[in-house]
């Protein structure tokens, strides 16, 4: 006998839903989707870097807001290395410097190369450390971008229609993730201690037939932004904080 069950993930004010089939019997609070049989060793990598890239973005939107800071690093001629065990060390000295200093902050650091120049450099999310202070931590060059992470996320749906995801911060997670290279080996990122893991809730059985046209009910307070099924056999959807509640409660506080 065939059953499905469903599973949530909250990171920060995203939340994620699969709905995904089981055998009969087995226990939800243990159950996790069977993973896909590949017919290569591509489609494994494939899958492994589509997890990998999830998990990240869950990272990022769990320990980040409009009030963190995105910046890019550039080494100056003087301090410029050319192997990826070089540029490895200077992230690790960096890290441990902006720890030492700011030991609650939390930091993820992604280091890529350039194309055209071919030039390493880092890119930082960061939370609980000034902005001027991250060029006076680095010193080994120039800090050329540091914004704001956005209020407002808009992404493309089915229809090709902006939909406004609030803090849903996949975009620039998936362009951090992106700059790993296997020369650089490792992981793709680091994060600090200070980071939230997130992590699902246990599933539950599903009480009825979900499909992207007959969605499960959005958590109290979010709104349904996304719903598929993927090509692994599973149902997806993906609700966040609806964000014109969020821009209410911001214009009462001005007022």
């Amino acid at each position: 006998m065939v059953k499905r069950h469903k599973r949530r993930k909250f990171s920060g004010r995203v939340c994620e839903q699969i709905v995904y089939t089981v055998a009969g019997g087995t226990d939800p609070k243990t159950s996790r989707p069977k993973k896909p049989r590949f017919q290569s060793q591509e489609e494994r990598e494939e899958f492994n870097t589509r997890v990998s890239a999830a998990k990240f973005a869950a990272l990022v939107n769990a320990n980040f807001s409009p009030t963190s800071y995105y910046s890019t690093l550039t080494l100056d001629p003087e301090h410029e290395v050319h192997t990826a065990q070089e540029m490895r060390r200077i992230r690790d000295k960096f890290y441990r410097r902006m720890v030492y200093r700011y030991p609650e902050a939390k930091i993820v650091i992604v280091y890529g190369r350039g194309k055209s120049t071919n030039r390493f450099h880092l890119h930082l999310i960061t939370d609980g450390i000034p902005a001027d202070a991250l060029g006076q931590l680095w010193g080994l060059g120039s800090v050329i971008e540091v914004r704001h992470l956005r209020e407002h996320n808009y992404y493309m749906d089915e229809n090709g229609n902006k939909v406004d995801h609030g803090r849903d911060y996949k975009a620039l997670a998936d362009y951090l993730h992106g700059h790993w290279k296997k020369e650089f080996g490792g992981h793709r990122y680091k994060a600090s201690r200070s980071c939230v893991r997130p992590e699902p809730e246990p599933a539950t059985e599903a009480v009825r037939e979900y499909s992207p046209k007959h969605p499960p009910v959005a958590p109290r307070g979010y709104i349904l932004v996304e719903a598929r099924t993927t090509k692994y056999g599973y149902q997806y959807y993906k609700y966040v904080v609806d964000p014109r509640s969020e821009h209410k409660r911001n214009g009462s506080r001005l007022n």
